[in-house]
């Protein structure tokens, strides 16, 4: 954790001397990351929200996608995952509306992860499955490692409680 806080810190002066709009950015989503890692979801919402700002004043919908997903996480890890769940379904109509898939299956993992925690079992694995598919055309392996993870996830857990005689 100490090493965690040395990189905020570092980010912080960075961040604090910079005048370019793209460093700001640039700085300001590594901090929100940064911060949510550490434990301090609300800092990580702060400034994520400050970047999603940026993005849509430069109207450059690929970084305010970004900024959002992002957003959406540190709000999900700020015990609010409804609020996350409304971020994620944002971060679909946009890139149906601008015409940008590339995101479309990071926004369907993290929404299907925010209805796992919901308990919404049979959405989360529906929008997990969709993510699946987009990544295995994408070919990323640790993109599908990581939503085979979730599905596997859900497999065990309807294995589980739905077996079970009382």
């Amino acid at each position: 954790m100490k090493k965690l806080l040395i990189m905020i810190d570092i980010a912080e002066n960075l961040l604090a001397n910079t005048t370019s709009e793209d460093e700001k950015y640039f700085l300001m989503g590594t901090l929100g990351n940064l911060y949510r890692f550490y434990g301090e979801p609300q800092k990580a919402v702060n400034i994520l929200t400050e970047c999603v700002t940026i993005a849509s004043n430069q109207n450059d919908s690929h970084r305010e996608i970004v900024s959002l997903i992002r957003l959406g996480e540190a709000i999900k890890y700020n015990d609010n995952p409804m609020k996350a769940l409304e971020i994620f379904n944002e971060v679909l109509d946009k890139c149906k509306a601008n015409d940008n898939l590339f995101y479309v299956d990071f926004a369907m993992q993290h929404k299907g992860e925010c209805l796992l925690e919901l308990g919404r079992m049979a959405e989360a694995e529906k929008c997990l499955k969709e993510a699946l598919e987009l990544r295995e055309l994408k070919g990323d392996v640790s993109l599908i490692e990581s939503t085979q993870q979730a599905l596997n996830f859900i497999k065990n857990w309807n294995a589980k409680y739905f077996t079970e005689k009382p």
